[in-house]
């Protein structure tokens, strides 16, 4: 009898609890990615910005203010998959948007699948999958954990800043084609036809309203945390005498590709929030206690930064529009899925370098790399080296591939191979630092730039020898911008938790990307993704 009370009691105890770790769980989690957001876009900016969208987020949640990638290269591909991963390259396999495949002799892209087909359009723009992503997300996790009840929905303009975040299980990635279309789209990986909510708001028009004229949003005068409007350092639009407000897009559009010219404008944001407010409604996410995943991607504060740069008019305008669709959604989500019962996290999948030419007036080392002129140049030595003009297979994404064919006909040693090429690379001018294959695959460096290579090393995916140029220099047009390496101006972002379950604060404490999906994995109570190296992290969770 006794014992049977003391079973009793047990259960009495346990379920409560049961049931209390449950009602803590978010119904819904948002996961925001800021194409290109550099840190200092926060702060520089900060005064610019209203109470409802960054602000709210800093003010009322816990920000990491010393956040960065722990791997190279800082693309678009591997940010958004080791975000949602918890891992690096080395493990998710994503070492960047398109890459040379030893095994394929050829380039493949990180979200290509010529094996589906796509939906809502007549274009190949929908032949995606995440099949090339060898690791789950946190959407994974949740799904599998949820009995597959809990959904999982992608959101981006581009298609890998749909796809790999919303993982291998979601129930839906959509991204934007323009041309002629201005649809929303999708592929046959996740489904057989556009969901009728979808296909609503394709017929709505609304992407072909943003067609209009881009002006400042507050007198440009005003703009002192920014430069010039007018300079020698911005790409700007065909059709334009000089890149400077206004931007007349419905006039322009047909000499940049038509309703593509809204992605690389401020009201490309505005549109990807439009559409995941009708996703969060069409699907009905967070209206139970089943945890659901939204994944969203603002895509058009990179193609901004790459044709404008870091310090343009251009760039501070598209994030204070930024920070008003942002505000326009957390209130959106108050609203249906309740203030206090969702959970979101903010960052970026890369920072980006000033302008090399500005840079350079102001005396600070910099400057456009020509890799057409290395590449050539180390063909030739290794061919005048080991009389083959064979063994170089590719040279791309600052990595040499070798033949292992003509290796093994000619009987040479790959080690001796590695070890020329990385001293021959490191004589030319401005490349930094040189990596091989055998060095990585030891694992031997445990900080500073051997270790961000080291985690972006896939062992099967990635080439024989790495090199690294100097701090400013980039493979890039003179006007314009980009980003790609280690050092901080590309890997310092942003890191934001707001909402159910997270405390108010901010550190200064060094964070990494692969721990956010380690931290909403344990906030959840779920498995991390199978190949997370990330840890969660402790500061930001209430209990």
């Amino acid at each position: 009898m006794k014992r049977y009370f003391s079973a009793l009691l047990m259960l009495i105890c346990f379920f409560p609890l049961r049931a209390q770790i449950i009602e803590e769980k978010p119904k819904l989690v948002v996961g925001i990615v800021v194409d290109q957001m550099r840190y200092d876009y926060l702060t520089r900016f900060w005064d610019r910005f209203g109470e409802d969208g960054f602000k709210r987020l800093v003010n009322n949640g816990f920000n990491f203010k010393n956040n960065h990638f722990n791997y190279v290269p800082t693309y678009t591909g591997p940010g958004h998959a080791s975000i949602f991963t918890g891992t690096t390259p080395a493990s998710h396999g994503i070492i960047s948007n398109s890459w040379y495949n030893k095994f394929e002799n050829q380039f493949v892209y990180c979200a290509g699948d010529d094996s589906v087909k796509s939906l809502g359009t007549e274009t190949r723009a929908g032949e995606m999958s995440p099949s090339r992503m060898l690791s789950t997300t946190f959407g994974d996790e949740n799904r599998l954990h949820t009995q597959m009840k809990g959904k999982t929905i992608g959101v981006a303009i581009k298609d890998r800043g749909a796809i790999l975040p919303a993982g291998h299980s979601a129930n839906a990635a959509y991204w934007f084609v323009g041309g002629t279309e201005a649809n929303w789209i999708t592929s046959t990986y996740y489904m057989e036809e556009l969901p009728g909510w979808v296909k609503d708001f394709n017929k709505s028009k609304k992407a072909e309203s943003y067609l209009k004229t881009w002006e400042p949003l507050e007198d440009i005068k005003s703009y002192s945390e920014s430069g010039s409007d007018i300079n020698n350092f911005e790409g700007g639009f065909n059709g334009m005498e000089n890149a400077s407000f206004p931007y007349d897009l419905e006039k322009i559009a047909p000499e940049n590709g038509n309703y593509e010219l809204i992605k690389a404008s401020p009201f490309g944001n505005d549109l990807t929030a439009e559409f995941a407010k009708a996703a969060i409604k069409g699907e009905s996410l967070g209206q139970d206690n089943i945890t659901d995943v939204l994944t969203v991607s603002f895509s058009s504060t990179d193609y901004v930064g790459h044709n404008f740069g870091v310090n343009s008019k251009e760039v501070q305008d598209t994030y204070m529009r930024l920070d008003l669709a942002i505000g326009d959604l957390l209130k959106y989500l108050d609203q249906v899925v309740g203030q206090g019962e969702y959970t979101v996290f903010l960052t970026s999948d890369h920072g980006a370098v000033d302008v090399p030419g500005y840079l350079s007036s102001k005396k600070i080392p910099s400057g456009n790399f020509q890799d057409s002129d290395l590449i050539q140049k180390t063909n030739d030595f290794v061919a005048n080296e080991f009389k083959s003009d064979l063994l170089i297979e590719n040279i791309s994404n600052g990595q040499v591939f070798f033949n292992y064919d003509e290796l093994n006909k000619k009987k040479i040693n790959a080690s001796e191979l590695q070890n020329k090429v990385a001293h021959f690379l490191l004589q030319q001018e401005n490349i930094a630092r040189t990596f091989t294959r055998n060095q990585l695959q030891a694992g031997s460096f445990g900080k500073g730039i051997g270790s961000l290579i080291e985690n972006g090393f896939n062992q099967k995916r990635s080439g024989d020898v790495v090199y690294v140029m100097d701090p400013g220099y980039i493979v890039f047009p003179e006007t314009g911008t980009t980003h790609g390496s280690g050092f901080s101006y590309d890997t310092h972002v942003p890191l934001i938790f707001f909402g159910k379950g997270i405390k108010k604060g901010s550190t200064f404490e060094y964070s990494t990307i692969p721990d956010i999906a380690p931290t909403i994995s344990a906030m959840l109570g779920i498995s991390f993704p199978n190949a997370a190296t990330g840890k969660p992290l402790k500061a930001v969770l209430e209990k």
